[in-house]
């Protein structure tokens, strides 16, 4: 089964490659840091690292903008406002807002893999107010009302 693709056009102002997928079944593409010095993050402070990249995104679609799990494993480095979404209409510089979590100062280099860059197709919902909802098995229950342990 091939993979539905969509175009999406893109100005790339930093001189780096354009994002690209690392492997066959990737669901994210590398973003990388089009920083022109390097960026030092404190730690439990945050930078806009910028990309160098300009988008034009069909209508339905967003780019969101998700961590890289081995950055934040070995650094404690992470976006942020955790999941960003690049809206359609957006015609600013991509930039990745990076949060250092860690007790370490962590700096971020020209060409490194900062985020990752997913596109999303979405639908706007319509709210529909009731005075009833269907009943379900769970019902009201949230907050580890399901259980902890993997057991049936």
């Amino acid at each position: 089964m091939s993979m539905k693709q969509v175009s999406i056009k893109v100005k790339n102002t930093s001189g780096l490659p354009l994002p690209a997928y690392q492997t066959e079944h990737s669901a994210g593409m590398d973003l990388l840091a089009a920083v022109e010095q390097d960026v030092t993050i404190a730690p439990g402070e945050r930078a806009i690292i910028p990309t160098g990249l300009y988008i034009e995104l069909p209508e339905g679609y967003e780019l969101q903008i998700r961590g890289r799990s081995g950055l934040a494993a070995k650094s404690g480095v992470m976006p942020a406002n955790g999941v960003g979404t690049i809206d359609a209409d957006y015609r600013g510089e991509i930039g990745v807002i990076l949060l250092n979590t860690s007790k370490e100062p962590f700096t971020v280099q020209r060409g490194d893999r900062i985020a990752q860059g997913i596109v999303a197709q979405f639908e706007h919902a319509i709210w529909e107010e009731a005075s009833e909802l269907g009943e379900t098995k769970r019902g009201t229950g949230g907050f580890g009302s399901t259980g902890v342990a993997g057991k049936s």
